[in-house]
């Protein structure tokens, strides 16, 4: 596997990407409207931040709730999500998604739980 994107949540998605485009030379590669949030992925040499603006409630709106903004998750790129999930099952990971589910930028996702992988919300994502 390899490093695909790491999520960001943020209240400001926009204000946030200018930040970082300013900053780390990093330019919008696609915005979309996804899941009742506003989702912003910024281009690195090696992967993405993935900005995550609420419009209302949901996980993301609890997370920036309960913690304020910051890291949400990291996300790792796989040929095969459900081998990925199937590996992860038999180590004893507790899954959050038992099969994968679409996700933004038309890719499919599934989630492991952080129980199990040291408090970090690791995501498998299939482009």
């Amino acid at each position: 596997m390899d490093f695909d994107h790491l999520g960001i949540a943020t209240p400001d998605a926009a204000g946030l990407a200018a930040l970082f485009e300013e900053l780390l030379d990093a330019p919008v590669a696609h915005e979309e409207e996804f899941d009742g949030m506003t989702v912003v992925f910024l281009e690195l040499d090696n992967g993405y931040f993935e900005l995550l603006e609420p419009h209302e409630g949901g996980a993301i709106g609890n997370f920036i709730e309960r913690r304020g903004s910051g890291i949400h998750h990291i996300a790792l790129a796989t040929d095969d999500i459900e081998g990925a999930l199937s590996t992860a099952r038999e180590a004893g990971i507790e899954l959050i998604d038992e099969e994968p589910r679409p996700g933004a930028w038309g890719h499919e996702v599934a989630f492991l739980h952080p129980k199990s992988t040291g408090g970090v919300l690791v995501e498998f994502v299939s482009h």
